[in-house]
């Protein structure tokens, strides 16, 4: 019993800790604050709930469907882990360099939606909370997990890691105030290094996993 608890505390830190990384948003919520900035604060604080609300959808989506879509195409979860690895890779190394890659939001789309109601679904909601990266982590998490309780802790990792994102998107104006535009950067360039590590080492459980098999 206990090596089951330890086991699922190891994963809920995985899971955290990646899907935080991934998400980003202490590196998202300056951009957040820049589109909303002719919204009240009311109205700012609603477009964070329901983008928050529609990316937590999109990830709860694709873990429920990670297995199957593992099963359908045939997909070793070795080959997801190192194409993940480098996708993670890449938006790490966007992250210390302090930017936002172009899978996320482009220059005319925030022009475009800023006038809108629907700029909380997109493209704050998918892809700037939730983008590929995002949905690359939780269906290679739902890949490797641990026993059958692991599905839960999954799901409750998206949860808490939406929650903080909403808190901080709620509090964006502050944080940019208290910390200042240059130690969200310095944190956003950490999580960077800490999501580099984590994309080498899936990519080296991955080639490991493959090199016993043969």
């Amino acid at each position: 019993m206990n090596n089951l608890i330890n086991t699922e505390l190891q994963y809920l830190a995985l899971c955290l800790s990646t899907l935080f990384a991934l998400v980003n948003p202490l590196g998202i919520t300056p951009i957040f604050v820049a589109m909303t900035d002719k919204y009240s604060s009311e109205d700012r604080i609603k477009i964070a709930k329901k983008g928050i609300i529609t990316g937590s959808i999109v990830l709860i989506i694709f873990t429920f469907l990670g297995s199957i879509i593992f099963q359908l195409y045939g997909i070793t979860i070795e080959a997801f882990q190192i194409m993940g690895g480098i996708i993670f890779f890449r938006s790490g190394l966007r992250m210390l360099d302090a930017k936002v890659g172009r899978s996320r939001t482009t220059e005319s789309e925030r022009e475009e939606f800023k006038e809108s109601d629907e700029i909380a679904i997109s493209p704050i909601g998918v892809p700037l909370i939730t983008g590929p990266g995002a949905i690359t982590g939780v269906l290679i998490l739902s890949g490797k997990m641990p026993s059958d309780y692991s599905f839960a802790i999954l799901l409750l990792a998206v949860i808490i890691t939406m929650v903080i994102f909403y808190i901080i998107l709620r509090t964006g104006n502050f944080l940019s105030k208290r910390i200042g535009l240059t130690g969200m950067r310095v944190i956003e360039r950490m999580m960077g290094l800490i999501l580099m590590v984590i994309a080498v080492q899936f990519v080296i459980n991955g080639v490991e996993t493959i090199i016993n098999r043969l």
